[in-house]
Formats: structure tokens, sequence, C-alpha cells
């Protein structure tokens, strides 16, 4: 045992009953028998504990104020059982998918002693027992692997690892994962695993001293991932990366900028120098943003030539074939788009951007252009095909995205490429401001020389979450033809909403007096009194005033606090979906309570999640898609969601990524529009509080905005024009780069 545990109590025994196991965390509560047929309680982080197995417990003693006397465990060792009782215990206690106690029996009476070696390395063998297909001897084998990986994996990182992470880690490194992890535990930084924490398991493994290149240069690319998942930066400057990295390492600064240079020799990190200072990029960051520039730059210079001296007529006989006369910007945005190999079109509610879509759309056909539509998210597709009655993709499913049946690998790949490009002649993407550099890059890989791209979006939006800042780089390295649309069309100009939302976007402090059919402020300057009146508009008054069939969504600033997201769904779902007998619920160890009837979201892209639609079956359910919890399945550990008509089924162990929705951040709304907004203000940070922000959150309202806080607060958000900055180089690189691309 080494030094760490060697004060520890040691108790060795085989586990007889399992009281209690979380999948989602790996905490368990479980009865162990010595050899001399003495009994105990131990508890502790034990993923994937069975009945049967063997275990080496290392602790201290406890107690338990409901339940007496109890062995707290800290690290523990288990060995698989090897004789043919302890087998059938181990299989038929329903560890393994697929495996109760009558196949458990069939495969030790058949197996015996070699069972786990049948199971673990000649899982097609099962198929010879009565009762198991090809497809479930698989899955068997392959859910043997896994948990075992895994369990061996998560004692190796001596319980910092949740069960949902090591299998994440395991399916990528498979059984090189124990042996990569004791030689760099600071690998586990690539998965979100927290740098401090690695920092933890290298000094007990003694292996790596405080000074070690590896250590430094481990803690350089975790300051810069923070930097850009977290805030959505492209790059650092090379002093900040170095100030943060000397917070985080404690060494000499000196010996930073030494690694530095050793990474960019290394080819991890690219180092570029403009406006007189050192960018310092991750290298697939760098890569990413290059290729953007020089591919939008390229597509621009290569369009297919056609015949646009017609235009005008083409125009005029949509006007009078639809009864409509175009205002003179949405004119010259068609006339842009047309002759423009990449065109930028944006515009605030109301200014006519569908309008002109539905158009370009008209007139590509005319010429005989094929064109796709596409958006970042679902909801946005949804929008744009309910509103131009063609049919729109998410940018993911434009793409082809493919499944990745090799767990090992990334798990984000597209059909189309650039090998092998979408098949059609113009691309016209909504919600521009949403994408991130990685869907940019994957989306302008998969357009083929010589098509026209056209990006909608609305630039006083937030930026998107992810990396970089697409669409404002473009509009602002004023290399591409760019036309605003800033006209309120006359059947727009009594509505609240956008009336107001035109306002804030000009920095104009609305007139609460003037009164709208769509638009209400409310106000409540004691925040506490906020949440209850919330309640009540949800569940009573709208339903009963605009109908039960509307969606209503609570949008406000901040997680934390009385009106932050965390306080008012605690709230919401008491009120909305209490518990009832009739409906079953599910308690992780964190304390989160899923209940049949819930309404979710989905807080990470799950790309290899299955949902089913009537026949349809098809994979992806990504970050902020919103959904109704339909069904808890305790036995299998199963939870079903329906999103929009996709269902989709989730281990326990995946609600990490399940968020309750009845109230969301302003961000995670991004891209969607419900019927009814309710919109909380609140008496946060500075920083959150912003025009951009308030703008976003009016903006999602299809219908109805209600705005409830204080009126101060409210003015305080329309005059601050702060926005989100993030240190990105796209616009760099378009200002500077060639018309070429690979």
């Amino acid at each position: 045992m080494d030094g760490a545990y060697s004060n520890l109590l040691h108790i060795c025994g085989t586990v007889e009953n399992v009281v209690y196991s979380n999948d989602e965390t790996g905490y368990s509560i479980c009865e162990i028998k010595n050899d001399n047929g003495e009994t105990t309680m131990i508890v502790g982080s034990m993923p994937y504990i069975s009945v049967g197995e063997r275990i080496d417990v290392f602790g201290s003693w406890t107690h338990h104020q409901l339940y007496g006397r109890q062995f707290k465990v800290e690290k523990y060792e288990k060995v698989l059982p090897n004789d043919k009782n302890g087998i059938f215990k181990y299989l038929s206690s329903g560890i393994i998918k697929g495996i109760g106690p009558k196949i458990a029996q069939k495969i030790v009476d058949k197996y015996g002693e070699d069972t786990f070696e049948v199971i673990a390395n000649h899982g097609d063998w099962l198929m010879q027992i009565r009762g198991i297909s090809l497809n479930k001897a698989r899955e068997i084998s392959k859910d043997f692997r896994d948990k075992t990986g895994v369990r061996e994996l998560m004692i190796a990182c001596d319980g910092h690892l949740s069960p949902a992470m090591a299998l994440q880690i395991y399916q990528k490194w498979g059984r090189e994962a124990v042996k990569r992890i004791t030689e760099d535990p600071y690998a586990l930084c690539e998965f979100g695993f927290p740098f401090n924490t690695a920092d933890q398991m290298a000094k007990k493994l003694g292996n790596i001293y405080h000074e070690s290149n590896l250590r430094i240069k481990s803690g350089i690319i975790f300051v810069l991932k923070t930097y850009s998942e977290r805030d959505g930066h492209t790059y650092v400057f090379k002093e900040t990366l170095a100030t943060s990295s000397q917070k985080l390492l404690d060494v000499d600064k000196e010996k930073i900028f030494v690694m530095i240079d050793e990474l960019v020799k290394e080819d991890k990190i690219r180092i570029v120098n403009f406006a007189s200072e050192s960018h310092v990029y991750l290298k697939d960051t760098y890569i990413t943003e290059e290729y953007i520039a020089k591919k939008l730059l390229f597509l621009n210079k290569t369009i297919f030539t056609i015949d646009i001296s017609n235009i005008h007529a083409f125009i005029e006989q949509i006007e009078y074939k639809n009864s409509i006369k175009y205002a003179s910007m949405q004119k010259k945005s068609i006339e842009k788009a047309i002759s423009n190999g990449v065109t930028v079109i944006t515009g605030g509610p109301g200014t006519g951007k569908t309008t002109v879509v539905k158009a370009l759309l008209e007139i590509f056909n005319k010429l005989g252009l094929k064109c796709a539509l596409a958006a970042p998210t679902g909801r946005a597709a949804k929008r744009m095909s309910e509103t131009t009655s063609c049919e729109a993709k998410t940018i993911h499913r434009l793409l082809e995205m493919e499944r990745e049946y090799d767990e090992r690998l990334p798990p984000l790949r597209f059909g189309r490429n650039e090998k092998n490009h979408l098949l059609q002649d113009v691309i016209i993407v909504d919600e521009t401001s949403m994408i991130d550099i990685f869907l940019m890059k994957a989306l302008l890989k998969a357009i083929k020389p010589g098509s026209r791209l056209i990006l909608i979006g609305d630039v006083n939006q937030l930026p998107s979450i992810g990396e970089g800042d697409v669409l404002n780089d473009i509009i602002r390295s004023e290399r591409f033809s760019t036309i605003e649309l800033k006209e309120i069309f006359r059947q727009d100009k009594d509505s609240g909403i956008i009336s107001v939302a035109h306002q804030i976007k000009n920095g104009i402090i609305t007139d609460l007096t003037k009164k709208y059919d769509d638009f209400f402020f409310i106000s409540k300057e004691n925040e506490s009194q906020i949440p209850s009146y919330v309640a009540d508009l949800y569940k009573r008054r709208l339903p009963a005033k605009y109908g039960e069939d509307r969606t209503i969504q609570v949008i406000t600033p901040t997680k934390k606090g009385v009106t932050g997201t965390k306080n008012l769904n605690l709230i919401l779902k008491d009120v909305l979906n209490p518990p009832s007998p009739s409906k079953t619920e599910y308690t992780t160890s964190s304390e989160r309570v899923f209940r049949v009837g819930d309404k979710v979201m989905q807080t990470r892209n799950d790309y290899c999640a299955i949902w089913h639609r009537g026949n349809e079956e098809d994979y992806g359910i990504y970050n902020g898609e919103i959904g109704i919890i339909k069904a808890i399945n305790k036995e299998e550990k199963k939870i079903t969601i329906d999103f929009d008509e996709k269902i989709t089924e989730y281990d326990f162990s995946a609600l990490v990524e399940i968020d309750p929705a009845y109230a969301v951040t302003v961000h995670k709304s991004q891209g969607s529009e419900y019927s009814i907004v309710i919109v909380v203000l609140s008496k946060t940070s500075s920083f959150l509080l912003t025009r951009n922000l308030i703008y976003t959150a009016i903006t999602r309202a299809e219908d109805v905005v209600i705005v409830i806080g204080d009126k101060k607060t409210f003015e305080n958000m329309i005059l601050n024009d702060n926005e989100i900055c993030k240190n990105t180089g796209l616009c760099y690189f378009l200002r500077n780069g060639e018309d070429e691309c690979d």
C-alpha cells in the first residue's frame, strides 16, 4: 500500500448485498462478508460494485445517525470471482446488461470458470446459448469489457473520476487507459478533468515533480483550453497566458516562457504576431480560423457564372405574383446574394429577412440552382422550414453527421466534407451568430467550389457560446458584401416586441407607459416576490388568457440568486409538475430529482444519442434542446425523454447532461423562439446586464413577452452597450488572407 493510504484500516471480503448504487457518481452502499463470516456495511465511491465480487477496502469507521456503524471507503481493489458459484452470483446480480439469473446460469453451466474469459474475449461464443442472439452477445461482451475497464480506471484514478467520465476515457483509450494516465495524469484534462485534481494524482504517484517540463506544459495547455472553452476566445495574449499559468503552476514565469517556446517547437501551439502583440493559439484553433478565412475568400472569388441580366425582371415578377413590394434594401440584398459568392444579410426582427430568403429561393429555382437551408439548432431549422415552406435542416444533419462506431476516436464526423461535397449550388444559413469556428469549418469543408454562401443573422444578439465570433468577424473584415436591413414593415410596426427590440438595439429607453398587445412590463423592485409571481403567470394566468397550447418559457440572465435558473426551476417544478404517486421519480446522489412530466434541457451536444420519431431513427441531441420526461425505468436505469417528438432513451449516468428547463439562461435560449416568453430581470453583475442580452431575451418571443423586474435595472441594461468581447483572429486572417484555398 502506498504512503497516502498506509494509515487506513483494511478489510477484505466478498460482496453479499448491494443496498444502493448510483451509476452517475459511483457512490455505493453494500455489505461484505469476511472469511470468518462477519458482515460489514461499507460506503463510498465503488463504481459497478456487484454481489459475488471479492474486494479489499481501505478506510475508516464512521457512525451514521440512522444506519449506525459503517466503514467509509477511501480506496478499494477488486478481484473478480474465480469459482462457479461466485461467477454466477456476479452475473445474476444484473451488473451486466442483458444477463439475468436464468441466462447467467446457462452461461456458467456451459463455460464454468472460463466464463469471464469467454465474455471478454470471445463474446460471439455466447450465441451457442439459447436466447442469446449475435447482437445481444456483442452487447453483453462490450458491457462487460466497459465495466471492467472503467472500474480499473476509476480505481487507478483514486476515486476522482465519475463513471460517466471514466467510460468516456475508456472508450477512447481502451485497455491502454490506466497505463497512459499512470504515465501522464495531466492527459485527463483533455476530457474536462480539473488540472488541480490531476496535479494531486501526479503527486501521489510520485513520478512527476513540481517543476517538471511535463507538468508546466500541461498547465499551459490547460490554461489555453480554459480560455477557449469557458470564454470562447480563440487565442490568448502571450503575457496573459504566462501570468495565468504562473498562478496555476506556482513556478517562475521565465520557465513558463521557455516551455511556451518548447510547445511551439513541438507544434502543439502556434504564435501569431499582429497589432504589435503575440497571440497564442492551440494548434487546432489556429488551423480552424485560418481555414475559414481561406475558404470564405476562395468561395467569394470562384462562384459559378450565371446570367443575372434579368434580375430586376425576376424581382418584379415575384412582386407581382405575391402581391408584395420589396423595400430598396431588400432588393439590394437579393441582388448582392445572387451576384456574390459570400453574402451577409443582417437585421433585427420584422425587417424582412425571411421575405428576402423566400425571394432568393424562388429566383435560384428559376435559374436552375439547387438550394440548401440550414441553421445551427433544431428549433431554428424548424422555424426556417415553417416560414419559407421549404425543408431546412440543422447544419449537423445537412452535413450528414456520422455516428462513430469506433468510440475510441473523436465522435464528430461528417459524411459531407472536402472529399464529398454538398450537391447544392446555394447554401443559406440562418442564425449565423450562433455558429462557432469548428462548426463553421465543417460547413465550409463541405461546400463545393463555385457555390454561393448566404449568411443570415442578427449581429445585435449574443455571440456563440462556443469558440469564436464568426458572424461579427466576417462583417468586420469588410471583405464580403454585407447588407443590414433596418426598416420595420407596416404589419410589424404595431408589435410591441419588435418596436421595443429596435429601441433597445438603438439604446433608446423604452416608454413603459405605452400600451401594447404583445409586450408587458411588470415592475417588481423586491426580487423575493418575483418567483411566486412568475409561477402564477406560468400555471394560471397566461394559459387562461392565451390558451393551454402555447409554449411558455422563462428566461433569466443568471443561474444564481433568487431569480436565477436554479431557484426558479425548483419553484416552477413543484408548481407545474408536483410529486404524485402516479409519477415515477429518480433522485441522484447530488439530490437532483427527475420526475415523469418534467421539462428538461440537454446541456451538451450528444452526437451519439439515438432517437425515434415514428418509424424514423436517427441520432444527435444537441445543447439547448428542450424535452419532456416521459418514463423512468429504475430497474433498467433508463429515462425516456421526448425532444419535440424525438423519443430518446438515456442511462441514468447520462443525467449529468440534463437540466430542468422551466427557466433557462438567455445564452441557452439562443436560436430558439417560444410563443410566450417571461423575461426575469435580476440585480446581478453589470457584466451580465447588457443591451444585447436583454435584446436577445425579448426577441425569443413569437407572440407575447412579459418582462418582470426593477424598472431601473431594465433601463440600465438598455444603456449598457458593453458586449461580450472575445479574442478572435478570424477578422485578421480575412483582411490579410489571399483568395485561395487548398
